[in-house]
């Protein structure tokens, strides 16, 4: 297997693609994240393909062991995006996002960049551990953004 991994008690954290389980990350994205509701596994796979995926893992667990999942897109030179960080609600609780970003953010990989962005609803505190504030100039950002583009790629692939 290839890419780093770090141990902490029976938790794993590893950077090989190999390892991912693609149908627990869909599980949770198209159906408990706010921001990916409805996503196809297909877009699922290809967003990993194109991305540096850190996977949490119970190690104690045999068949379905991935309890978390992050991933970053990269130029590895001036700007990060980290995204679709989550862990199982049943592992909440215990410390592992807060390892999990700790992980992603001491990387030497992602040191020296000119910016690091992330958009959250919800977990604020959690990112402010780590650096992150509210943009001081929202007016600078500009975006296309359309939180509902699975159900309608669903709706338009269903009335074919």
């Amino acid at each position: 297997m290839n890419g780093e991994n770090w141990r902490k008690d029976n938790f794993l954290i590893s950077t090989d693609k190999d390892r991912l389980q693609f149908k627990r990350i869909h599980e949770f994205l198209s159906k408990e994240a706010y921001w990916s509701l409805e996503i196809p596994l297909d877009i699922v796979i290809k967003a990993a393909e194109g991305s540096w995926c850190f996977g949490l893992y119970d190690e104690a667990k045999v068949e379905t062991p991935q309890i978390g999942y992050a991933r970053i897109v990269s130029d590895y030179a001036t700007f990060a995006w980290i995204c679709d960080v989550f862990v199982f609600s049943t592992y909440r609780g215990e410390g592992l996002a807060q390892w999990l970003l700790q992980i992603i953010m001491n990387h030497k990989m992602l040191q020296g960049l000119r910016r690091i962005c992330l958009t959250t609803k919800d977990a604020h505190r959690l990112y402010e551990k780590f650096g992150f504030k509210i943009t001081e100039i929202p007016q600078s950002w500009m975006e296309i953004k359309d939180n509902d583009i699975y159900k309608k790629t669903k709706t338009l692939i269903n009335d074919k």
